[in-house]
């Protein structure tokens, strides 16, 4: 038994997503060899990867059909967060992966995804921060249960920076963090993009796997400034089932595709795909048409990322501040959590294919 003879077996491994195997991709570290067991480290793309488990399982059956079937084999974990930004000296040097979450209409719980998003990678272990950039309707001081709290300063590197609210292991920033919830947000578009690159360069987010973009609906000076300010990895497109959100869900998909934007659309989610009610969990109900978000995404070749049920609960969990992700709904929670794997996997995905545009 030889390292060559473990490397050449774990070479018959893939990864999953990137259907290459482990050894061409550089994933295997630290061998380690007994006369009864062989130990080594396999590098995720990201510590949230939901599909490490198989992985785990792949190298052992390898090693024991191309080594010994006697061998005990232990895999350890570790991650390095893929990422294409290769300047990372200039805007938000410590943020690996950037996504924003959009919709072409208000309505759709683009807020709810965003939130329970950035929980379900925090809760599979990445570091994760929330930009709320809905400057007229923000939500999250009221979904995190933060209502009436205020960041601090600090000065760092010779310059006063923002502090992240930190809730349920998530950095959080908003408008409604800093203005009067009672005062209306009256302000014209280059107020609002000013805000909006404040809280890019002038908030200490430090060192982040995903920072996570609750963008406001529609199409506008926002969107353009904040592709402009930073190089955002890709987009999140959140739609319902029924014409009129999907037909707005398209425009929001086309100005992604601008040449002013060039922002790579990682896919599209469904939210309130249907209704089940508490009393009735096995029963589904689609009150705005079925599969619509599917089947778009079919149209457009997009990732289809996942479907979210219309769940009392949900709703409930936000206006108590505790987002569907930090309760006990197993249906809603199952949701999310599938949908942001398909996330991180998408975009791990690009990463490694080079499609995304570096800064």
């Amino acid at each position: 038994m030889t390292t060559e003879a473990v490397l050449k077996a774990l070479g018959t491994v893939q990864e999953p997503d990137l259907k290459k195997d482990l050894v061409t991709l550089n994933m295997v570290r630290e061998i380690e060899l007994t006369d009864r067991s062989v130990t080594f480290t396999i590098v995720l793309t990201t510590p949230a990867c939901p599909l490490k488990e198989k992985m785990r399982r792949d190298c052992e059956a390898a090693i024991h059909e191309w080594v010994s079937d006697e061998l005990e084999v232990v895999v350890n974990f570790t991650s390095n967060t893929s990422s294409m930004r290769v300047d990372l000296t200039s805007v938000l040097p410590g943020v690996k992966n950037i996504i924003a979450v959009v919709s072409g209409k208000g309505g759709v719980g683009k807020s709810t995804v965003s939130a329970n998003l950035a929980l379900a990678l925090a809760q599979q272990g990445a570091s994760v921060g929330l930009l709320d950039a809905d400057i007229y309707g923000p939500s999250v001081p009221i979904m995190f249960g933060v209502r009436g709290q205020r960041p601090l300063m600090q000065h760092i590197d010779g310059k006063d920076k923002i502090i992240p609210l930190e809730q349920y292991g998530i950095k959080l920033i908003s408008i409604g963090l800093l203005v009067d919830e009672k005062s209306a947000v009256v302000w014209r578009g280059p107020m609002a993009s000013s805000a909006i690159r404040q809280f890019v360069t002038d908030v200490h987010w430090g060192e982040l796997d995903y920072l996570v973009i609750d963008m406001p609906p529609g199409t506008g000076d926002i969107h353009l400034t904040l592709v402009q300010t930073i190089p955002v990895t890709g987009a999140v497109v959140v739609t319902t089932p029924q014409e009129v959100a999907l037909a707005d869900a398209k425009k929001a998909i086309a100005m992604f595709g601008q040449a002013q934007i060039r922002v790579p659309v990682i896919g599209l989610v469904e939210n309130m795909s249907w209704f089940t009610p508490a009393e009735l969990p096995e029963n589904r109900y689609y009150l705005f048409g079925k599969e619509g978000g599917k089947n778009l995404a079919d149209q457009l070749d997009l990732n289809f990322l996942g479907q979210i049920p219309l769940v009392q609960g949900i709703r409930e969990g936000g206006d108590k501040g505790t987002p569907a992700m930090m309760g006990n709904d197993a249906i809603t929670k199952t949701a999310f959590a599938d949908f942001a794997a398909a996330t991180i996997r998408a975009i791990a995905v690009a990463n490694a294919s080079g499609t995304q545009s570096a800064e």
